[in-house]
């Protein structure tokens, strides 16, 4: 049990026998380091409640909580701050509690329980998957395996837009220029490959519109008008007539994307439960929009076009239906939110991982679901997040100056191999197992980096900066793990079963209290869907490691049997929790480095 929950109670029993009131929270905060104590009880919210000196209040609480609770030591106040020493005791047996557990800090989900869905990737089939959609990714997977150990079900999935203009353009400049090549016959994964008439397409365009305005048309009027962009708008009015020909086409060059997304979610390390395409649900939402007009949350304009009045809400008019009949993306989002639930009955809740560019559509989407009646609604949470940049600029993809996901990956390998070499430890390495830790070392320090910092915020990337094995990098908690499983290695102590009670050193209970969080770190995670509390979590659990094995000796060094067995129990589970968190973050740690 951690501080707060065992203290809570004995504190609101304290408060309602000394002072006959009822306390309905306990309000504590982190013990400054200047201060002797392992929490803090914040005393003035009880001046609301009681009146006198906060100092005397907090006195009496500790008076009162020595006397009473057998976990509480002793304690000091310093104006309205009560600063509660734990004893030696609570950590030991906390330790013996949690050191045959592999699974502590994470909860079993019960019975009955409601499920969250989490959507995220969610790529176009015109292009390879980039930066940006790494950050969704890593994002999406890690906040659902961070539900999951909340204690939640979890359905992972993603909605793939393989239709629309911007697929027919690849699909027309590989018809005009590919030469019928195929990844097979180019070498390229099928995602790179059709991705490069992506970019052919808009070369060509760009070419057409200047020669267009050479001869004295207006800009708008050349974009308009350049053959090559009425040769793609007529593709996509034969791919929905379903001109077979365009349909087999547009079949073979999506399948070519799947399958080099596939493998870049391999490497990546995420996967998914379901795919939904937007082919298959572009047309789902319009009968919702007869429902809603019938009962009164849509209005219908003259021209026959569909709408929702939000003003009242801070918002404005927003089109469900196009006079024409043809839906919208709104539409769309509507509809396929309501074929989830039918298709995941256990769903209570739904994540949407997608860029802070779609903030706006997000508030409108959950508000019309909540004005139809659904009650899931209540349930659903944009993670929205911001934009990665690099040292060298903004990407673009229709330029082809996208940081492209695989590239990524590869360099992130190449960078880590660099600084192993340069560190000079893997003499008894296989080639095999050089190549596997490089490449974990790579993705720990991308994912990390990526992930430390708080989804709303932009992230400025820095390959080489992410690798670094000192600071707070994923390298250097990698580091700190491979050094514990060392230790253990070398020990010749049977480490299994508990050991009498002994005096702590002050190195040892501060790491025990950081051990004591990490249940807390998971919920505080889940609920505000960001794993970046793990990731600085886990940082600064190292960082206490490290100090710990700087200052008490371990193995060899301690004479005391009873406290080297201590000791060694504690920095197994130091390293059962580094791995566990890194998991959260679908961070593998390396046995050796």
């Amino acid at each position: 049990m951690d501080l707060t929950s065992l203290l809570s109670p004995k504190i609101e029993k304290a408060v309602q026998e000394l002072f006959g009131v009822k306390l309905e929270k306990v309000e504590f905060q982190a013990t400054r380091r200047d201060f002797e104590g392992d929490i803090t009880m914040v005393v003035f919210p009880l001046l609301k409640l009681i009146k006198g000196n906060p100092a005397e209040i907090g006195k009496q609480l500790g008076d009162y909580l020595v006397a009473n609770c057998a976990e509480v030591s002793k304690y000091n106040v310093v104006a309205g701050f009560l600063n509660i020493v734990i004893s030696d005791d609570y950590y030991f047996n906390f330790l013996n509690d949690i050191k045959d557990n592999p699974s502590y800090g994470f909860v079993q989900p019960k019975a009955g329980d409601k499920a969250v869905l989490v959507e995220y990737s969610s790529p176009n089939t015109n292009k390879p998957l980039h930066l940006g959609h790494v950050r969704n990714n890593l994002l999406g997977y890690s906040v659902s395996e961070i539900l999951k150990a909340s204690g939640k079900n979890v359905h992972k999935v993603q909605i793939i837009n393989d239709r629309g203009i911007h697929i027919c353009k690849s699909m027309l400049a590989w018809q005009k220029f590919g030469n019928g090549e195929t990844p097979e016959t180019s070498g390229l994964k099928g995602d790179k490959l059709v991705g490069k008439y992506y970019v052919e397409f808009d070369k060509t365009y760009k070419s057409e519109i200047n020669t267009l305005m050479a001869e004295g048309k207006t800009e708008d009027e050349a974009k308009k008008q350049a053959p090559i962009i009425k040769q793609a708008q007529q593709m996509l009015l034969d791919w929905e007539a379903g001109n077979p020909e365009v349909v087999a086409l547009w079949k073979t060059m999506n399948q070519w994307v799947y399958d080099g997304f596939e493998e870049t979610y391999r490497n990546l390390g995420v996967d998914f439960d379901k795919y939904y395409y937007e082919s298959d649900t572009y047309l789902l939402g319009k009968d919702v929009v007869q429902i809603g007009l019938e009962k009164g949350v849509f209005e219908k304009d003259p021209d026959g076009s569909v709408w929702i009045d939000l003003t009242d809400e801070g918002l404005d008019r927003k089109i469900v239906l196009r006079s024409d009949g043809t839906a919208v993306y709104m539409t769309q989002d509507i509809g396929t939110a309501i074929q989830r639930v039918k298709d995941f009955p256990d769903v209570g809740g739904m994540v949407y991982t997608v860029g802070n560019e779609q903030d706006y559509h997000f508030k409108v989407l959950f508000l019309i679901l909540q004005k139809l009646g659904f009650e899931w609604a209540k349930d659903l949470y944009h993670l929205s997040y911001g934009m990665v940049d690099l040292p060298s600029g903004k990407m673009k993809s229709r330029e082809g100056t996208v940081v492209d996901a695989d590239d990524l990956m590869a360099e992130m390998d190449q960078t880590a191999e660099n600084i192993a070499r340069e560190l000079g430890k893997l003499e008894d390495f296989s080639d095999a197992e050089k190549k596997q830790l490089y490449h974990t070392i790579g993705m720990g320090a991308l994912k990390y980096y990526i992930l430390k910092v708080d989804p709303k915020k932009r992230i400025l990337f820095n390959p080489e900066e992410s690798v670094e094995f000192t600071g707070n990098t994923g390298p250097f908690i990698q580091y700190t793990y491979a050094r514990i499983q060392s230790v253990l290695r070398k020990s010749d102590l049977d480490i299994n079963g508990n050991v009498a009670a002994i005096a702590l050193h002050e190195k040892e209970k501060e790491l025990l209290k950081w051990l004591t969080q990490f249940p807390e770190i998971v919920q505080a995670a889940a609920e505000s869907h960001s794993p970046a509390l793990v990731a600085n979590y886990v940082y600064e659990l190292v960082k206490e490691f490290n100090s710990f094995y700087q200052s008490v000796p371990i193995n060899m060094g301690e004479p005391d049997q009873s406290k080297r067995i201590f000791r060694l129990q504690l920095s197994k589970k130091v390293g059962e929790v580094i791995s566990s968190a890194f998991s959260l973050l679908g961070i593998s740690v390396p046995e050796r480095m």
